[in-house]
């Protein structure tokens, strides 16, 4: 009996990456292309990148996509989506007819969370709640290595809920959240994304620094950077109970850039009790193996879920 290979596409704002996998979850090749930023030059890249696999595999590979919004079922076009011109496009019609298969086009919170569900850092685990926070802040849920995509495909995306339990100097921050579909003042992404933490931080400080140096002002003890990600760890406690009030995951599995930080592992977990209605919060908080092949590798195991 032949092998069978599947391909995994993460669709990025400026690079879409490839991944070309065999039937055991084994990686055989990755690539990634850049691409202008437009429509047609997306559907070409995947395309390119699909053909490449085929050619290695030596046969039609099964194509699963992440992308940054959402494909409706009931319209088939895409919303919510921050590479904007993907918007109110039928892209995976579009891609059919391009690579001449069916394809499967998940959420790109959604594939990261599958693919540490099914051999990643939660597969040892029933329930899974995954949070990206990198460039956004966006989060998907797993039961018994399966998506849960919910009524309106949004089920755990809790990236553009306000700040629950918010401080006085929270409310008083100024900002409000450039996204159509939100604009709340407590908008969680302004807070815990990458580029939110680092905003904050240069907003209170009159400073320019990047989130990667405010780690590194952290590790040689300088004590603005440590109250700011103190302060960041309580702010990430509070949502993550609201979420183990809701769906009480057994994991839950970082991503993203933000994930890199060692101290919220040992920092997070001892505020959740907090602010949780239970006398005993059992839920682990861990960090991702597959680091930033993880989208790429949930997108190939959709043909398995």
């Amino acid at each position: 009996m032949s092998k069978k290979f599947k391909i995994g596409i993460d669709y990025g704002g400026t690079k879409i990456e490839g991944i070309l996998l065999d039937q055991n979850g084994k990686q055989i090749e990755r690539k990634r292309y850049s691409y202008e930023r437009n429509y047609n030059s997306g559907i070409e890249t995947v395309k390119k990148l699909v053909e490449e696999f085929d050619k290695l595999s030596n046969q039609k590979c099964t194509v699963g996509i992440g992308i940054p919004g959402f494909s409706s079922k009931e319209t088939g076009l895409i919303t919510n989506a921050n590479s904007l011109w993907l918007n109110d496009k039928p892209f995976e019609k579009d891609l059919q007819i391009a690579l001449d298969r069916k394809v499967k086009l998940m959420n790109d919170a959604n594939c990261f969370t599958l693919s540490e569900a099914v051999d990643g850092a939660g597969k040892d685990y029933q329930s899974i709640f995954g949070i990206i926070i990198g460039t956004g802040f966006g989060g998907a849920l797993s039961y018994k290595k399966e998506i849960i995509e919910g009524s309106n495909q949004i089920a755990g995306d809790w990236g553009h809920q306000p700040l629950p339990y918010p401080t006085k100097e929270e409310q008083e921050t100024m900002i409000d959240c450039p996204s159509m579909n939100c604009g709340r003042p407590l908008c969680a992404e302004q807070f815990m994304s990458g580029i939110g933490f680092k905003d904050r931080f240069n907003q209170k400080y009159n400073t320019d620094f990047s989130s990667e140096e405010i780690v590194q002002l952290d590790f040689d003890k300088d004590p603005r950077a440590n109250l700011e990600l103190s302060l960041y760890e309580d702010r990430m406690a509070r949502l993550m109970a609201v979420m183990i009030g809701i769906f009480d995951p057994d994991a839950i599995i970082l991503g993203g850039g933000m994930s890199n930080i060692d101290r919220f592992y040992l920092n997070i977990p001892t505020l959740i009790p907090k602010y949780t209605f239970s006398n005993k919060v059992k839920t682990k908080v861990l960090k991702n193996i597959h680091g930033d092949s993880s989208g790429v590798r949930g997108a190939a195991w959709l043909w398995d879920s």
